[in-house]
């Protein structure tokens, strides 16, 4: 079943949310010295990914015409609007809170290479492994998330479900459309491109500055595009 993996994904947040509803009682002190490690530790992972390119002019490229297509749009008022909507819905301890915990939470678990390659290995291979380790990965996170940002985190499991859903069913084809060679280069620079918001993200739970990282996203498709046209001009010059 090629969406095993991302359900199990997606139910990994649902299940880690829950437990992390158990935690809600922990100090204030304490809540805010885990979310600065939190944070710290994304910004590293942001690091990571945004060290791996080999064309960090695509990258910045990318970077900026994504955030010019993304205020256009406005992603982040969108994402922000669901949040509140949610906030309607099921209630919260505070104003605000329920839309943070998922604007945050699903930034944190739709940008980066594991979500992208996971979904891309179970629509080609049938391969859920890696779906699976991110699974680990992202239920414990949305304990701490959820301990320390609330219920709006369980909500990005359904973001999660359809991101890597459709990047699942739509990969069963993409080799009809790319080269694998054109295909690792494309997941290099699309990674480091998602490496600097995965940056903004820790940027954001540090509190250091309010980045609007969902209005970056178009950045991924921007550097997608931006890795054959950039080969195909090199070799006509």
């Amino acid at each position: 079943m090629i969406l095993f993996g991302t359900l199990v994904n997606a139910a990994a947040i649902i299940v880690g949310s829950l437990l992390g509803l158990l935690l809600t009682r922990i100090p204030e002190s304490i809540r805010k010295t885990v979310m600065q490690g939190i944070g710290l530790a994304v910004v590293v992972l942001g690091l990571k990914m945004a060290l791996g390119t080999e064309n960090i002019l695509l990258v910045i490229v990318s970077i900026v015409v994504g955030a010019i297509l993304g205020e256009w749009i406005n992603i982040d008022h969108g994402l922000n609007q669901a949040g509140k909507w949610l906030e309607k819905k099921v209630g919260g301890d505070k104003q605000g809170s329920i839309a943070t915990g998922f604007v945050t939470a699903t930034l944190v678990y739709c940008i980066g290479a594991m979500g992208v390659l996971g979904a891309m290995d179970s629509g080609l291979r049938n391969n859920h492994d890696i779906l699976y380790t991110k699974a680990l990965i992202d239920g414990f996170s949305a304990i701490i998330f959820t301990s320390t940002l609330g219920i709006g985190v369980l909500f990005s499991a359904f973001p999660v479900l359809l991101y890597q859903g459709v990047i699942a069913l739509l990969s069963t084809q993409i080799y009809n459309l790319v080269s694998e060679k054109m295909l690792d280069a494309i997941l290099l620079e699309v990674t480091a491109v998602g490496g600097l918001m995965i940056i903004a993200i820790g940027i954001n739970i540090l509190e250091l500055k309010k980045i609007q990282v969902a209005n970056m996203l178009p950045a991924l498709i921007v550097a997608a595009l931006g890795v054959p046209l950039v080969d195909w001009l090199s070799g006509i010059l």
